[in-house]
């Protein structure tokens, strides 16, 4: 960690601080304290997971093992994050019980403009028009956060947390079948020239699962990374790399070397409310934090709890609760550097009793309204989209640290662009294309130079009334996590269920007037009970969760799982 004293002015933090909801009335659950702790790490890959626990077990700290399972997933998972990405880290200190979010989330360059997303026509352009421009890209900003609060937190050299990275790249690894089945998907980025160069298979073709593949521009890369603490990506080759790759385009980006130099992730206070005796705590604004408490304050307000999940009418509350939610979350949340974000308005518990009766006996056919939450201004309707990217890791260390981090290259792949073996970002797309709407109100997640795109991710840990760690959630899935991770905590701590079959439990996602989820997973009974009350579920973003979590049971128990839906673990030291 010593090399951050050359590159203070790179790396220094502003500071956020956002509006808490009021302390839980009741007496939170308790847990008997265990005579030691577990540390542990829940990854999306195995490798990476491995990576992380054998940090751990040379002594390193969560966020050292946070640092180093990031270097692997961006290897050998790079359709979901990587180097090139952002991410957000909410960070728990056992000794001072203190929570920090550290935001590594993208920014879009200086010469960035309200309208660098729409054709000629002035209309936005279509999605994949967009993801595969030059523009497409903003700042990075993982490695940056990272180096940040691994100056804060680490206890190992940063240099000593590379190893296992760098040997894979060279050596090789097995292409997993998720990412083999994803190099052959039907994506966007699939056609760009860096994914099918990257992925060629020698004598023709793609590489298909159990292929071996070798990364020796990665590897070199993160040896510099290593040696060179965050200026390796921020300035010299690397960053001039990055600046001409975007400019090889139609529309070319305007990001110039100035911008990744003056890149600054930045440390801001976690959003926290009260939830079933708990207090739940995610990152503010430009992440979604409060769209997800939104949306467990608004179940607490019904009766899914005694229901379980063998009930459609639970699958049906938690649509409606869902709906309401997105419908406050895609009006208000921006960057709020740029917009006022009413976060203690839509946490208020008086909005939260309001929106809640609005859950009819059956769902409208048309999409609710916004809310009028304190402190709301007047913006645009909403038509971002958010493909499903992303990985979540969790880490404990053996002092009871915690991270809980979403990371993500934004869409599969990234924007098919990739420089030193990392594929750059195309998390620009996050913006809304159009900067206002038909009535002229602008958008509160439209572009603007230095702006940061609103985040669907919600890395969340969660509290004991006295403070102590209890449990940490985070998915991939773009727009769908907010649904994802809600389902996750419903089923393991309003349902009771072990983490194993509250992640399994089906997806539901239900935005506007789509309802997208597992059709195949939910018994049909219950799928006629749903479009019985106007829910006619589909195929489609709900299928594609990336969960990872875990709770502390009695006895300090570790409850913890990786989706089954991929290819996670818990890894132990």
């Amino acid at each position: 960690m010593r090399f951050l004293a050359p590159f203070a002015a790179l790396l220094l933090a502003a500071c956020a601080t956002t509006t808490s909801a009021p302390p839980p009335p009741a007496p939170p659950p308790t847990q008997p304290v265990a005579a030691t702790v577990q540390p542990f790490v829940i990854a999306a890959n195995p490798l990476a997971a491995r990576a992380g626990a054998e940090v751990l077990r040379r002594g390193g700290s969560a966020v050292d093992a946070a640092v180093a399972v990031q270097a692997m997933l961006g290897l050998v998972e790079p359709q979901s994050s990587g180097l090139g990405g952002g991410a957000f880290m909410t960070y728990f200190d056992a000794a001072s019980g203190k929570l920090t979010v550290y935001d590594g989330r993208e920014v879009a360059p200086a010469g960035a403009t309200a309208t660098m997303f729409l054709g000629d026509d002035g209309k936005p352009l279509p999605f994949a028009t967009a993801v595969l421009s030059g523009r497409s890209t903003g700042v990075p900003g993982a490695v940056a956060m990272l180096a940040e609060a691994q100056h804060d937190h680490g206890r190992l050299p940063w240099r000593s947390l590379f190893g296992d990275a760098i040997r894979t790249a060279r050596g090789g690894f097995t292409v997993s079948p998720r990412l083999g089945k994803l190099i052959h998907g039907d994506f966007p980025e699939n056609a760009a020239p860096d994914v099918r160069a990257y992925f060629a298979r020698p004598g023709g073709g793609l590489l298909e699962a159990g292929d071996t593949l070798r990364n020796p521009a990665y590897a070199d890369f993160v040896t510099r990374l290593a040696d060179q603490g965050p200026s390796a990506l921020y300035a010299g080759s690397t960053a001039a790399k990055i600046v001409e790759r975007l400019r090889q385009d139609a529309r070319p980006s305007s990001m110039t070397m100035a911008d990744l130099a003056a890149y600054r992730p930045v440390k801001r206070e976690a959003l926290c409310s009260p939830w079933q005796g708990y207090r739940v705590c995610s990152p503010p604004a430009p992440a979604s934090g409060v769209g997800l408490q939104e949306l467990l304050g608004l179940l607490e307000r019904t009766d899914i709890a005694r229901r379980g999940p063998g009930d459609p009418q639970s699958w049906y509350l938690f649509a409606e609760a869902s709906r309401l939610m997105y419908a406050d979350r895609d009006r208000y949340v921006g960057d709020p550097a740029f917009v006022t974000v009413p976060q203690a308005g839509l946490l208020n518990p008086a909005y939260l009793s309001r929106r809640a009766a609005l859950i009819a006996p059956s769902a409208s056919p048309e999409a609710p309204a916004p809310g009028d939450p304190a402190g709301a201004p007047i913006a645009a309707a909403d038509r971002t989209l958010e493909p499903t990217g992303t990985s979540h890791l969790i880490v404990r260390d053996g002092a009871g640290n915690v991270v809980s981090m979403t990371t993500t290259v934004e869409s599969i792949f990234g924007s098919g662009r990739m420089v030193d073996g990392f594929f750059l970002n195309n998390q620009l797309t996050d913006f809304n294309f159009a900067p206002t709407d038909e009535q002229g109100r602008a958008s509160a997640n439209a572009v603007a130079p230095g702006k940061k795109p609103r985040s669907s991710m919600v890395p969340t840990i969660v509290l004991t009334r006295d403070g102590r760690f209890a449990g940490a959630f985070g998915s991939a899935g773009g727009s769908a996590i907010l649904a994802y991770v809600a389902k996750a905590m419903v089923a393991s701590v309003m349902w009771h269920e072990p983490m194993t079959q509250a992640l399994a439990e089906p997806n539901l996602v239900a935005r506007g007037t789509a309802f997208q989820g597992e059709v195949t997973r939910f018994p049909p009974a219950i799928l006629a009970a749903l479009k019985a009350r106007g829910i006619d579920l589909k195929p489609g973003q709900g299928e594609d969760s990336g969960l990872t979590a875990v709770m502390i049971r009695e006895g300090g128990r570790v409850d913890g799982a990786a989706d089954p839906r991929r290819e996670g673990i818990v890894a132990y030291p």
